[in-house]
């Protein structure tokens, strides 16, 4: 992807986390410190250093009070201040569990809430520094800390295997957490990106359509004055044949009138966007999705007949001509281009029920360990070094067979990826006939009577015109 816009997609976990949405975490979890430490010292009469508990828990409201006031609410964090904040949580905890019976206390079990977040909202490096930070704490934490002293005096502890296993499963729950929530942040995140550059490939294609449109309209509306101009031009030539000056103005304008044509003929190709073309047969739209790969060196066959009918035949289906198939249908025949070797083959079905496309190619085929893979987005280690090397036209496959996929698949076709029998690799791509079939044409209707007051007006200026 070349477009400046998806360069913008590079930095997946910039700014993913709100500073209110944090802020508002974190005066819950201000709120269940306070509530145990009142339950734990005014109802269960639990003995400990209760003000200076205290005192750990106005540092966490003073420092969610100063980012409330010094930021606006609606502030995206970057990733350092994120990860601050979330190391300052974590210490915080520690400095209040250690106050509170270090590893005995079982709410040491909230030391994975600031790392639960930062898997989910930070990158790799970040999450990796904090799950140590919280191991390294949790370890201290079970040697280290003020006891807590029960109404009858004696201190509440942990046999010493129960707090090993406490020990344990913090640790492994900082290791599982960690690899499970990054998987899932990193394919989501990847999933995200690749919508997005679905949508925007498919925004794109519909912008260059409705443009072929408005120049193809130009290029009729225009048709008229340019040929009025010509035959103007034409009647002054024959006029001053006599005047060379003159006659050689007289003979560049009918010039410049001649270049007109030829520019709005090769820019005016699609027809004007009128109701009738927005529909095709389903051979014009293949055609039209192949046209940009036929000089790329490469073969590119249409192959396409009917199965159904009494006879073994039927008429070739009119589709919709949608921005989303044709883009689709490009990139899996680009796909293909890529890796032929001399020749990519479109064969098309269709019965009374679906319509069937197979798109294949004589190269090497799919890799036989990511088959099933192919379609999602990013698969960056489909190729090795030496196709890299072959495939010289086209940039990671991963994303443009996934938005190839997506595009089609919107609009209701199944794609199954395969490799054929005799090698190279073949797509599928089959619709119900009534999701995409177009209503047959209907007829234009009688020629609308042109108004006769225009053309007597027009036929009298004529003659007034004449010497």
């Amino acid at each position: 992807m070349n477009d400046p816009a998806a360069a913008s997609l590079g930095d997946p976990q910039a700014g993913w986390i709100r500073l209110d949405t944090l802020a508002r975490l974190r005066w819950l979890a201000v709120s269940g410190q306070l509530g145990a430490i009142i339950v734990a010292g005014s109802v269960l009469e639990l003995q400990f250093n209760l003000w200076l508990a205290l005192l750990v828990v106005l540092g966490a409201v003073i420092s969610n009070l100063t980012g409330w006031l010094t930021f606006p609410r609606t502030r995206r964090l970057a990733e350092h201040e994120a990860l601050l904040l979330l190391t300052f949580d974590t210490v915080q905890l520690s400095l209040l569990l250690y106050l509170t019976g270090g590893l005995n206390n079982p709410f040491a079990l909230l030391l994975l809430a600031p790392f639960t977040i930062a898997s989910t909202v930070l990158r790799r490096r970040s999450t990796l520094t904090l799950g140590a930070l919280v191991i390294a704490l949790a370890s201290l934490l079970a040697f280290v800390r003020e006891p807590i002293i029960s109404p009858s005096g004696a201190p509440l502890l942990l046999p010493p295997l129960f707090l090993f296993g406490f020990w344990l499963a913090l640790v492994i729950g900082v290791v599982f957490i960690g690899l499970y929530l990054r998987s899932v942040a990193e394919e989501k995140q990847a999933m995200a990106e690749a919508l997005q550059a679905t949508q925007m490939a498919l925004t794109r294609e519909q912008k260059f359509t409705e443009l072929s449109g408005v120049v193809a309209a130009a290029a009729h509306e225009l048709g008229t004055p340019l040929a009025t101009i010509k035959l103007a031009s034409a009647e002054l030539i024959d006029t001053l044949s006599d005047r060379a000056d003159a006659l050689e103005d007289a003979q560049l304008i009918r010039e410049q009138v001649e270049r007109c044509h030829v520019i709005l003929r090769s820019m005016g190709r699609a027809g004007k966007d009128d109701l009738h073309m927005r529909q095709a047969p389903l051979a014009a739209i293949l055609q039209e999705a192949a046209a940009p790969h036929d000089t790329r060196g490469k073969t590119v066959r249409l192959d396409l007949s009917a199965i159904a009918g009494p006879d073994g035949d039927a008429p070739m289906p009119e589709v919709w001509r949608q921005a989303g198939i044709i883009h689709g249908l490009r990139n899996l025949i680009q796909n293909a281009v890529d890796f032929a070797v001399a020749e990519v083959v479109i064969n098309g079905r269709w019965d009374s029920d679906s319509i069937a496309l197979r798109i294949s190619d004589d190269g090497p085929g799919f890799p036989a360990h990511l088959l099933a893979r192919i379609g999602e987005p990013f698969l960056r280690d489909r190729r090795d070094p030496a196709r890299a090397r072959v495939r010289t036209g086209y940039q990671g496959m991963g994303l443009g067979l996934f938005i190839a996929k997506t595009l089609l698949e919107r609009s209701g076709a199944a794609v199954t990826f395969t490799n054929g029998p005799g090698g190279g690799a073949a797509v599928d791509v089959v619709w119900p006939r009534t999701t995409i079939e177009a209503p047959a044409r209907q007829p234009l209707g009688d020629n609308r009577p042109m108004d006769q007051s225009k053309v007597s007006a027009r036929t009298a200026d004529g003659a007034r015109d004449q010497p």
